[in-house]
């Protein structure tokens, strides 16, 4: 992720002094945050509550990134009550006589396994699992939460190989380079429009800023009805083809980059959930 800004980093330390976590030491937090909650938090400790309302991890992970290990393992309340920041980017917490709205806008980055034993698909192991359990195991998973999730990848083992391969991949800084060079484009893209980024886009800013040619539209219309994409996933299609189009320098979305946002909705298309 791209360094935090002045305003930013200013944001964060005001939510990690509210929940009493700030390290008095350091003084203002100038690295994005990054939070690992265990697989049996509450739904209180995650979006926040108490009898304070304290922030939740959700706002702890504000302007960096909420990691979920294993996503399956936590309960389905829990992952259930993410939805409501991953769409609004804040979280309302009520108690008796009071609410209180946190900042929620973070990067949900999740991890799990096809099913419970992890063999399920495997070209060189095999499932151990009933199609019940993998069923149940899946389905805590909804719908409607990995609707909100924009990149969805299954990643298969690796060779020996593959795992000892000695090229050189793509350094990180330059990588970086190339997400600070994005975010830029970005920033002058929305100015006056009180947004930063792609994945703020409203429905407005989509007709204004991802418009797209007539074969894209039939790409675009061809995924909609193959895979039965919802309306919230479609623009969210949208907003990853523009981002990857700012990253290749480009100012118009092309096939390619269309085609290959559609390609990051794997997981409700590998198992239907």
């Amino acid at each position: 992720m791209p360094d935090m800004t002045f305003e930013e980093a200013i944001e964060v330390t005001k939510v990690h002094s509210i929940a009493s976590v700030l390290d008095n030491s350091v003084g203002i937090v100038t690295t994005r945050p990054f939070r690992s909650p265990h697989h049996t938090v509450t739904v209180p400790a995650l979006i926040g509550g108490g009898a304070k309302s304290r922030p939740g991890e959700v706002s702890l992970a504000n302007l960096g990134v909420l990691f979920l290990d294993e996503m399956p393992e936590y309960s389905k309340n829990a992952l259930e009550s993410l939805r409501q920041p991953l769409e609004d980017r804040k979280i309302s917490v009520s108690r008796v006589q009071k609410a209180v709205t946190y900042p929620a806008n973070f990067m949900l980055v999740a991890s799990m396994n096809p099913c419970p034993c992890g063999n399920y698909g495997s070209k060189t192991a095999q499932c151990r699992c009933t199609p019940m359990q993998i069923h149940n195991y899946l389905s805590r998973l909804s719908a409607p939460l990995l609707d909100r999730i924009d990149l969805q990848i299954e990643v298969d083992g690796v060779s020996y190989d593959e795992f000892r391969d000695k090229r050189e991949a793509e350094s990180s800084a330059v990588i970086k380079e190339r997400i600070n060079y994005a975010r830029q484009i970005q920033r002058n893209r929305f100015v006056g429009e009180g947004i930063l980024t792609n994945a703020e886009m409203s429905e407005r800013h989509l007709k204004k800023y991802c418009a797209i040619d007539q074969k894209c539209e039939q790409l675009l219309k061809m995924a909609f009805e193959r895979l039965n994409l919802s309306a919230r996933g479609t623009s969210r299609i949208l907003k990853v083809a523009r981002t990857i189009a700012d990253l290749d320098g480009s100012e118009n979305i092309t096939t390619s980059h269309l085609a290959e946002a559609i390609q990051y909705r794997q997981l409700d298309r590998r198992y239907n959930v």
